[in-house]
């Protein structure tokens, strides 16, 4: 070898070496990397340098020169860069506690515990206009993990200021029945940096330590902890809890926290619901104190046991969860004023969710768009007592669902959902549909009841079904007589009273219900008497209590509760039949009883024991809904002022509640007089 040959060799073997070292110890946005080339080296920015891959002793490290993400060799996240920065992750936490993917689960009968998934490395594509990685394990009989096959997947992409993931879950005829309570993705930012969180355009805020929480004084549950001596004064008397930053599964597309110091911000980008459990209206967690940054996929969160996926021996079961977006951004002048990054991050959002279903993904399991297909059609709804024709169904929820009957959809959690709104011609296009047997779901607000299609409606790839018939025959017996509150699933319209603790002050903030303790209020307004509602007079945004709760009669001691209407009746046809329909926007562990102006009667209906989903606790306004239509004979009605009795008859604590979402009477049908 020749002098000049054998200097080029060395200079080649210390510019790679160089590299090497570069992307190990990035430590600005502006630094350059040297690239080999044939003619020598050139400077060029990092950003345009594609995506790299290499093993580094126990660890894995993915960089595009925007992003550094080091994974353990079972898939864990141990650490996040972004343009330079240290560890966004906290690094104080074990490896395994900082990023990860887990399940809550259990063998029926036996007792549910957490799992974070682990796997085998395998690189599955690298180049550099992209890298996905797997960290994947098989289920073999004997093993004491929970008996599915997992994929984790990690993909970074050039230029993307970010990385996604999402992992395929698998289980095996055969094999052992078990239930999965909760499947999520958990990022924990580093506990002395990040302070800011935002979820969304109202609900932002400088949030408390977990300090604050250790010190402080734990209320009615392990979640709730009064603030007694926070790190920050001006949290003081405030009430923390993970369940104040829920969302319903529509809102949740953005969530995140940012770090003051370096006006960096860390996001949680969900594209799109399909694999989600419960539809659009579950509600679940998002980002609180911890830090904790949170994807979750799977929970009975506001549902109960209905949701937990419960699979027996003999059943097969394959699902994609995912993928989300970790997105990363900065800002200087988020120094001073965080919001900045949030606004970016809703940008960012949309434009996640305008490329979704994502092409880049190499799992056959995640079907690309040109692989799905789509529903389309008009929607409209006809209230005979209200248009004689039917009309379009406005901004209306329409989905597509497990073959179920009507709203089951929002307990079903095995499948797939695809949901779309409806314009102001009723008009819906349900795009990218994994192809399936689906029912055809649908809900309008101002209108009771559910809606389900006649018809199962069968996606093939690449085609679209177009559906003429679509109407809702809308739950209609007779005229409406009298009507409190408006059919919208929710109970948000009733009287919120002021909060029991100090309520943090949001700059603009109108969900007064994500309070804690204002079940106790009902009490502190009607200590011996129950509320009253007089049909012509009251006013529900005032008078009508958002939950019916129980009365606290002294130490652990509840009682339960009746609430009256009261109702002027002419002319009443006792040969004819009218119809009370009475739809609940929540139900836990109660009993709700109908009794027609005898308060001491056998119950002319009841519910019987209903409901799981906790809402009351979690400072939700809504859980799962029921509708009931109840017939009144005539004879039980007088020409006078009539009374109807609601009696919520379980006093087993607090949160034995209903939520009512809408009621109404209808006289008789015309053809009964």
């Amino acid at each position: 070898m020749g002098t000049l040959q054998y200097w080029k060799s060395i200079f080649t073997w210390i510019g790679i070496l160089s590299v090497l070292l570069l992307f190990t110890f990035t430590d600005s946005q502006n630094l350059t990397r040297l690239s080999i080339t044939e003619g020598g080296t050139e400077g060029v920015s990092l950003s345009d340098q594609g995506v790299h891959l290499f093993q580094q002793g126990q660890q894995v490290v993915m960089n595009n020169g925007i992003v550094n993400v080091t994974f353990s060799m079972v898939g864990h996240v141990t650490s996040i860069t972004y343009e330079g920065s240290d560890n966004l992750l906290e690094a104080q936490n074990e490896e395994n506690d900082r990023g990860y993917w887990s399940v809550v689960w259990n063998k029926p009968g036996e007792k549910t515990s957490m799992e974070r998934l682990q796997g085998n490395y395998r690189v599955i594509v690298q180049n550099p206009e992209k890298t996905e990685i797997s960290f994947a394990t098989t289920w073999t009989v004997g093993s004491v993990k929970v008996p599915l096959n997992v994929d984790k997947r990690f993909v970074m992409l050039r230029g993307a200021p970010g990385f996604y993931t999402y992992a395929v879950l698998e289980k095996h005829k055969g094999w052992p029945a078990l239930d999965i309570q909760i499947a999520r993705v958990v990022f924990k930012p580093q506990e002395n940096k990040f302070h800011y969180m935002s979820m969304s355009d109202e609900r932002q805020r400088f949030m408390p330590m977990p300090i604050d929480r250790i010190n402080g004084q734990v209320l009615g549950y392990k979640e709730a902890v009064l603030l007694t001596n926070p790190t920050n004064p001006e949290f003081k008397g405030e009430v923390d809890d993970k369940y104040l930053y829920s969302c319903d599964n529509k809102d949740n597309k953005v969530h995140g926290w940012v770090r003051d110091d370096l006006g960096v911000g860390m996001w949680m980008i969900t594209p799109s619901i399909e694999f989600k459990t419960g539809g659009p209206l579950k509600q679940d967690l998002t980002s609180h104190v911890g830090p904790t940054m949170l994807s979750v996929f799977i929970s009975p969160h506001y549902a109960g046991e209905d949701l937990a996926l419960k699979f027996e021996a003999e059943e097969y079961w394959k699902k994609v969860l995912g993928p989300v977006f970790v997105y990363l951004n900065s800002d200087v002048s988020a120094k001073t004023n965080p919001s900045v990054l949030w606004d970016d991050a809703k940008q960012r959002m949309s434009k996640e969710v305008a490329s979704w279903p994502y092409d880049f993904p190499v799992s056959n399991d995640f079907l690309k768009s040109k692989q799905r297909g789509s529903v389309s059609g008009q929607l409209l709804v006809h209230d005979r007592y209200i248009n004689k024709e039917p009309v379009p169904a406005t901004s209306a929820y329409v989905g597509l669902a497990a073959v179920g009957g009507p709203g089951s959809w929002q307990i079903e959690s095995k499948g797939y959902q695809f949901w779309a709104q409806t314009d102001s011609n009723g008009n819906f296009l349900i795009k990218n549909v994994i192809p399936g047997t689906y029912s055809l779901f649908a809900w309008v607000t101002g209108t009771v009841g559910d809606y389900k299609h006649p018809t199962d409606i069968i996606v093939e790839p690449g085609l679209n079904i177009k559906l003429n018939n679509a109407v809702f025959e809308a739950p209609r017996i007779g005229p409406t007589l009298w009507e409190i509150g408006i059919p919208d699933r929710t109970a948000a319209e009733f009287f919120i009273p002021d909060p029991v603790y100090k309520m943090h002050p949001y700059k603009i903030y109108t969900e007064r219900f994500r309070q804690y303790g204002l079940w106790a209020r009902y009490t502190d307004l009607y200590p011996t008497s129950d509320l009253v509602y007089t049909i012509g007079k009251s006013n529900y945004r005032k008078d009508w209590f958002f939950s019916h709760v129980t009365r606290k009669i002294g130490d652990n001691q509840y009682e339960t509760t009746t609430w009256r209407i009261l109702f002027d009746l002419k002319n009443v046809n006792k040969e004819a039949n009218y119809t009370l329909q009475l739809a609940l926007a929540s139900d836990n562990g109660a009993e709700l009883q109908v009794r027609i102006n005898d308060k001491k009667s056998p119950p002319h209906f009841t519910t019987t024991l209903i409901g799981n989903d906790n809402a009351l606790a979690r400072h939700g306004i809504h859980g799962l809904y029921h509708f009931y239509s109840v017939g009144i004979e005539g004879s039980r009605l007088v020409d006078d002022m009539n009374t109807i009795f609601l009696t919520q008859a379980v006093n087993l604590g607090p949160f034995r509640e209903v939520m009512y979402d809408y009621i109404r009477l209808e006289g008789p049908a015309a053809e009964d007089g």
